[in-house]
């Protein structure tokens, strides 16, 4: 299992669209659900700050986010708003879940 945690700081006028964004991404993945991947994203109490939770059965499965056109859009137009803080990638070491994938 692999498992990414993605965390940026928007603008503070560009916190709403970049929540629409996100929600965009969402409903396509509800429309079109990746097997074996779980993603999710959170806003700080901040309401700047975000985080993206990807847990995915393996490489290959975590890879095909990139093949969602929301998911490029979303990531694009994330950019352009120049964050105050850019997306910042960790990947995390799973040492148990309450879930198969």
């Amino acid at each position: 299992m692999k498992a990414v945690k993605v965390e940026y700081v928007v603008q503070e006028e560009y916190a709403t669209q970049n929540k629409e964004n996100i929600q965009k991404v969402m409903d396509q993945l509800k429309a079109n659900p990746i097997d074996g991947m779980l993603y999710s994203t959170y806003v700080l109490e901040d309401g700047v700050s975000f985080v993206h939770i990807n847990i995915a059965r393996d490489e290959e499965t975590m890879a095909k986010l990139q093949e969602v056109e929301e998911f490029n859009n979303f990531r694009a137009a994330l950019k352009a708003s120049q964050p105050v803080q850019p997306p910042k990638q960790t990947k995390l070491e799973l040492v148990g879940a309450g879930f198969e994938l």
